[in-house]
């Protein structure tokens, strides 16, 4: 499996190996911008904010840099199980590619195996890879959906995905009640109703809570 982690199709199909964030440049841009909306970057408040606008973008969009080969770890077992697998609830936050502004929310993934297993906490840090980067929430879905499918050839990959968007909630329709929902369903929860119905009846239940 690692030499998909390293083909050419594989990085660029899923956005990857992207060369480090660039400190400097984000610095003086940021200075730039300070200087453009009438504020003086030489005061208390603003002295370093450049540099923590280049520090915050090394975090926030992390998931251009992440290794898949690390991520995965090794962590994918042979299993005789072929039922359904959930993971729920998976807490996301992400910045909106339009403007810039986050856009936060939950993830919800399935997948029935057909021969391989993934650790648990593989699944959200899949989630992240493909959250912390400047995203639209329909593509994010469809790339958690995707990947999972490529490393674990499973029977079948549903990912579930609800947000609420600043970028309409602090400008434009300032609708701060309105969410998102997105999925993307492949294999047989695209084609068997059932299994999809079933999937969605998981949802609808309430978390487990220790």
């Amino acid at each position: 499996m690692q030499f998909k982690f390293v083909s050419e199709d594989f990085i660029r199909a899923f956005e990857l190996g992207l060369p480090p964030v660039n400190h400097a440049e984000i610095e003086a841009a940021t200075t730039r911008i300070l200087q453009a909306v009438g504020e003086d970057p030489a005061r208390d408040g603003l002295l370093k904010t450049p540099n923590r606008v280049a520090r915050m973008y090394d975090e926030l969009l992390s998931g251009y840099r992440t290794d898949p080969a690390k991520l995965i770890n090794g962590a994918v077992f042979d299993v005789d199980y072929n039922d359904m697998v959930i993971v729920r609830d998976i807490e996301f936050s992400s910045l909106c590619e339009h403007h810039m502004l986050p856009f936060i929310g939950r993830v919800h993934v399935a997948y029935i195996p057909s021969k391989r297993v993934v650790g648990l906490s593989k699944i959200p840090r899949i989630v992240d890879m493909f959250a912390k980067r400047l995203q639209v929430q329909e593509r994010m879905t469809r790339q958690i959906a995707d990947f999972i499918n490529e490393v674990l050839e499973p029977m079948g990959v549903a990912v579930v995905a609800e947000g609420i968007h600043m970028c309409s909630m602090m400008r434009g329709v300032k609708k701060a009640d309105a969410s998102m929902t997105t999925s993307a369903m492949l294999g047989t929860f695209k084609e068997d109703s059932t299994t999809r119905a079933e999937f969605m009846a998981h949802l609808g239940r309430s978390s487990v809570h220790l």
